[in-house]
């Protein structure tokens, strides 16, 4: 069996068609090329020409004990997976043996979501009038209102917000495009940004800016975000925010597909795992929906009516 390391121009040649057959976004080609250019180094490292099984699990114990998550190894091996599929659509040769190690599924564990009362007491607390304070909140009611992922707020742009109608349009993975609607408090917050916005010298169409008037980065949020939650003594992060708006949207309606749509997800199931409702929650549902427990409720379990 050749060497399945990826040649420059090989890899080069499946990164563009990646970028024009499944448009993926600048991010996601980035992390595909380090991926499979750690496998790379690796084959160089060890000096390997052909590769085969043994080589690959190799390269797996090599990345753990690099401290490399069980998650991150399965992104890895996914790229790899699809690069070698492009080459033996490409060269004709066969790396069967390469596809079929997987790793076993990790965990999902879902963060502790603060509740409705607790995140609503945080953002009320921010209320400081200066510019990056104003900025601040109207980052955390958005994302919470409208459960915007990190990418998208970020490169969210003055075009995108309606807010005669209370819309914005955000474009998610797969550079699909979906409309939100924003909540009366996040359009407070948000026109009272964009009020102090005009204040910058702005560069860029980009909704948030730095101080300087430049596009604010993934980076930037994070930290904002993480200095406020440690204010707070919580973890504040934009996953969590996200994760919070789809969490007690659905204890609220309890309609799993409008918070898939909400949340651009294509299947279903991504949604059942991201969010979760605690189980008494669920029996009081079913106790208050279901015709069968309708009848069981309004019985005595001595047969008498309660």
């Amino acid at each position: 069996m050749s060497q399945p390391g990826p040649e420059y121009d090989e890899l080069e040649d499946y990164l563009a068609q990646l970028q024009t057959q499944r448009r993926l976004s600048a991010h996601t080609l980035a992390a595909y090329r380090r991926d499979l250019s750690a496998w790379q180094d690796h084959l160089r490292t060890q000096g390997v020409t052909t590769a085969d099984r043994s080589t690959l699990e190799d390269f797996i114990a090599e990345r753990r004990l690099q401290g490399v998550s069980t998650r991150s190894l399965q992104r890895q091996l996914s790229a790899l997976r699809g690069y070698l599929r492009h080459l033996e659509r490409h060269t004709g040769a066969s790396y069967g043996a390469l596809l079929a190690v997987r790793l076993r599924q990790p965990g999902r564990h879902l963060p502790l979501v603060p509740d409705v009362d607790q995140l609503g007491q945080l953002i009320d607390h921010l209320n400081g009038s200066d510019l990056l304070a104003c900025r601040d909140r109207a980052m955390v009611e958005l994302i919470y209102s409208s459960g915007l992922r990190l990418a998208e707020l970020t490169h969210l742009q003055l075009a995108d917000i309606d807010l005669a109608q209370s819309l914005l349009r955000v474009t998610g993975k797969g550079n699909k495009e979906r409309i939100l609607p924003i909540g009366s408090k996040a359009q407070d917050a948000l026109l009272a940004w964009l009020r102090q916005r005009q204040s910058l010298p702005a560069a860029s169409d980009h909704v948030f800016l730095g101080r300087h008037g430049r596009a604010l980065s993934r980076r930037s949020v994070e930290l904002r975000l993480r200095a406020i939650g440690r204010r707070h003594d919580l973890r504040l992060y934009p996953h969590l925010l996200r994760h919070a708006f789809a969490s007690h949207l659905l204890e609220s309606s309890g309609d799993l597909r409008a918070v898939q749509e909400l949340l651009g997800h294509s299947q279903i199931s991504t949604t059942q795992i991201y969010t979760h409702l605690d189980f008494q929650y669920l029996a009081t549902i079913y106790d208050q929906a279901h015709p069968r427990a309708k009848a069981r409720a309004q019985r005595a379990p001595d047969g008498e009516k309660t």
